[in-house]
């Protein structure tokens, strides 16, 4: 009964009403009992009909029965099935990996490249709706992934990155135009590319602001990211004794990265830690939210059916009992 919603509840105060009918059968009960004294009991214990004396007051309780389930009829229980339908409008994304040699300075703890991609990766884990693709440059650029919801496949491929797989160098252009190319053809609302470098543009045929203009024609949005601590940083030098590390002035092309998220509505962000790197990402994430449409449905079947059958047949059986089992004489 209670698995049920109820078009008219109030009918369940006609339940107050049935405590007068129990308290007046109890009353009634009690004044049809004679009382007096016998020396022995040895003649009632040989009543073999003694049971239909207690058992009498069934037929009040299955009429007490019945009332309470016309009482729920009245009541009009339904039942109710539930269900929704969710649409998911992704985001396409394209992060573009500066993989050059100086990514391997160590303001960063192990160094730049490996907080990158580790910050990359829980990014990439928190947008299961989104597809996303990677782009690695250096001295040139190519795409280490196409746009994939298989995020699994991705993150392993991040993981495989090293520095120096490709010629040295910074083509921030090359980098940007080659994310552009993967996301030119997209049906995607909303295309965004997601530009990390910790230099300044110094490779590539293409020319930044060039893949910039070309971005915005097909509508893509660039978060451009400078990767580096201010002043000096420890970078890798080549010696006759093998990689050892020298302090060297971080030099990031910030105005350059400005105009390409200003000329795309993007934004830049200037991550000078782990912590910070992490904040940019939370707050690209923010900015960049999947559209989920969520519909609700929802269908009411009256069932008090059921309890009209119950009632009726409680009904019946009193009816049969008091005319069979238990009629008396009047």
């Amino acid at each position: 009964m209670f698995n049920y919603t109820y078009a008219n509840p109030e009918y369940f105060y006609l339940f107050i009403l049935l405590l007068p009918l129990i308290a007046w059968y109890i009353l009634k009960e009690k004044k049809q009992y004679a009382s007096y004294q016998t020396s022995s009991l040895e003649a009632f214990k040989a009543d073999a009909n003694r049971w239909r004396i207690y058992l009498r007051h069934v037929l009040f309780l299955l009429r007490i029965l019945a009332l309470s389930l016309l009482i729920v009829v009245m009541a009009r229980p339904q039942s109710s099935r539930a269900w929704e339908t969710q649409t998911t409008e992704g985001i396409d994304i394209i992060i573009a990996l500066d993989i050059s040699g100086s990514m391997l300075a160590r303001d960063f703890k192990p160094d730049r490249l490996e907080v990158a991609k580790e910050t990359a990766q829980r990014f990439i884990s928190g947008r299961p709706n989104d597809r996303i693709g990677l782009v690695i440059y250096a001295g040139e650029s190519f795409t280490q992934c196409p746009l994939t919801t298989d995020h699994a496949v991705l993150i392993n491929l991040i993981s495989d990155i090293k520095a120096g797989i490709i010629a040295d160098g910074t083509a921030i252009g090359s980098g940007l135009g080659t994310s552009v190319s993967r996301l030119r053809d997209s049906d995607a609302k909303s295309k965004v590319i997601i530009l990390l470098t910790d230099g300044v543009n110094n490779s590539g045929s293409v020319d930044p602001i060039t893949a910039a203009e070309i971005a915005k024609t097909f509508g893509i949005r660039t978060y451009t990211v400078g990767i580096g601590s201010m002043g000096e940083a420890p970078y890798p030098v080549q010696t006759p004794f093998g990689i050892q590390y020298q302090n060297m002035k971080t030099e990031i092309d910030e105005d350059l990265l400005r105009q390409i998220s200003d000329l795309t509505d993007g934004q830049y962000f200037r991550a000078t830690s782990k912590q910070t790197l992490t904040k940019i990402y939370e707050q690209i994430d923010q900015l960049e939210k999947t559209k989920i449409e969520v519909k609700e449905y929802s269908k009411k079947q009256e069932a008090y059916l059921m309890f009209a059958v119950g009632a009726l047949g409680l009904i019946l059986i009193e009816f049969l009992l008091r005319n069979t089992i238990f009629k008396t004489i009047p």
